[in-house]
């Protein structure tokens, strides 16, 4: 049975306190972080050991491409989607084969480890945010439609569910919901013909969406992903979604006016999230494990989805993705068009240090 929570690790390998929180029956996934990666066969060694201690457990991460990429060493480097819409604005059919190619790569690379499922794409517009910037395609929603569409595609021909983030937008408000609280005080529709548009129009590729911790104020005084107005009356009811909804974690501060975490994880599955994630705390891991007890399994079959098409491994990261057909010639497009110079490829590598999300 999976569980309502997506819990973190501390290390490269599971402790004791590890391996007893993801022996709980309301912990459902885990998620990995930079911390967690040393190279990939260190990273296959513990997706398979957590797998040894809960069979029905979904592993995440967030490799969503430039400066937001958990995988580093010996994975092939992604460009930010932003540079995909810099592309798109110059040659739109290459943007969308670049996508494509994009979403394959990606998804070839985290299976290939072990992983489930990346938590991309990014559908936000590149607005005013602090946070989101060019971890988004583009500010017109149709070049994000039409770009995220083909990521997506690539996404899934690799064999890996795709989740849309942050529901309904988080692009055109500042404030950066990891650290503050985030308000958006547009109409309703406002946002639903603008920043919404691209999780409407790509919602038959999407297999989960992940609500933003911001307060439409004009729609609900809750952030989305705590207020059955956005996840059940419009997420489920109008735009008749029945994929898996995932909090995002509840430990930013954008989630902190629903109370304690026992209470924003309470909220957040009574409002309509599939699963809860709770991460970077470990007192609050196991508060949440506690409350979580009280609450119902989310839908199995909902999340079995989500679950990965993992290849058996060969030994090393090049081995095991010669498995997925496409993989190589990917690589050699996106690295051909986006790091032509070892330099380039380099200095990807190294924005790990200039991410401000490199917590989540």
């Amino acid at each position: 049975m999976y569980g309502v929570l997506m819990i973190d690790i501390d290390s490269t390998a599971l402790t004791a306190e590890d391996v007893s929180l993801i022996r709980q029956a309301q912990v459902g996934g885990v998620i990995l972080f930079a911390r967690n990666v040393t190279d990939a066969a260190q990273v296959r060694a513990l997706c398979d050991d957590i797998r040894c201690h809960n069979a029905d457990i979904l592993i995440g991460v967030d490799q969503e491409g430039g400066r937001v990429a958990r995988l580093r060493n010996g994975f092939t480097p992604l460009p930010a989607m932003g540079r995909l819409g810099e592309l798109f604005n110059q040659d739109p059919n290459r943007a969308l084969e670049c996508a494509y190619d994009c979403g394959y790569l990606m998804a070839a690379e985290v299976l290939a480890v072990g992983i489930d499922l990346s938590f991309a794409p990014v559908l936000d517009r590149d607005g005013i945010s602090q946070v989101i910037g060019d971890r988004s395609f583009h500010h017109d929603p149709q070049a994000i439609i039409a770009l995220a569409s083909q990521f997506m595609r690539g996404m899934k021909a690799a064999g890996m569910a795709t989740t849309g983030k942050h529901f309904p937008g988080h692009g055109s408000i500042a404030p950066d919901s990891h650290v503050a609280e985030a308000i958006d005080d547009r109409s309703l529709d406002d946002i639903m013909n603008s920043d919404m548009q691209p999780f409407a129009q790509t919602l038959p590729w999407l297999d989960a969406l992940m609500p933003a911790h911001v307060i439409f104020s004009q729609v609900d005084n809750k952030p989305a992903g705590f207020s059955k107005i956005w996840l059940k009356d419009i997420i489920r009811e109008q735009l008749n979604f029945e994929g898996v909804l995932f909090s995002d974690d509840l430990s930013m501060a954008g989630a902190k006016a629903a109370g304690d975490v026992s209470a924003r994880v309470t909220a957040a599955i009574e409002a309509g999230c599939d699963i809860a994630l709770v991460c970077n705390d470990r007192v609050a891991a196991h508060e949440a494990a506690k409350a979580a007890q009280a609450l119902p399994y989310p839908n199995q079959k909902r999340i079995k989805t989500m679950c990965g098409q993992i290849p058996a491994w060969q030994g090393d990261l090049e081995s095991t993705c010669q498995q997925f057909d496409y993989w190589q010639q990917a690589k050699i497009n996106i690295s051909q068009t986006f790091f032509p110079t070892q330099l380039e490829s380099q200095a990807s590598a190294n924005l790990e240090l200039k991410d401000p999300t490199s917590y989540i």
